[in-house]
């Protein structure tokens, strides 16, 4: 398998935040993201877990059980503030 270039993966992760973005705040299934960026699912979160060590993106757990597999991400207020500055 090729490595992916750094440039290609900030791109990756520039669509990944434009999906978070357009939810408004919903929670996204890693699952849902893979399928939207055509990317394999532990690819998408290796790359949401960075972005959540970044403190850009947050998963959320709206169900008293907490599920190991299934995760919901959404972005943090501060980042989704700051993106829709951007995109204004």
């Amino acid at each position: 398998m090729s490595k992916i270039s750094e440039r290609n993966i900030d791109k990756i992760k520039n669509e990944i935040l434009y999906l978070l973005y357009e939810s408004k705040l919903k929670g996204i299934y890693t699952k849902k993201i893979a399928d939207e960026v055509a990317r394999d699912d532990e690819f998408v979160l290796r790359l949401l877990k960075d972005l959540e060590r970044e403190k850009i993106v947050k998963t959320v757990n709206l169900n008293k059980i907490k599920f190991v597999r299934r995760k919901k991400w959404l972005m943090t207020e501060e980042a989704y503030k700051k993106y829709k500055e951007l995109n204004v």
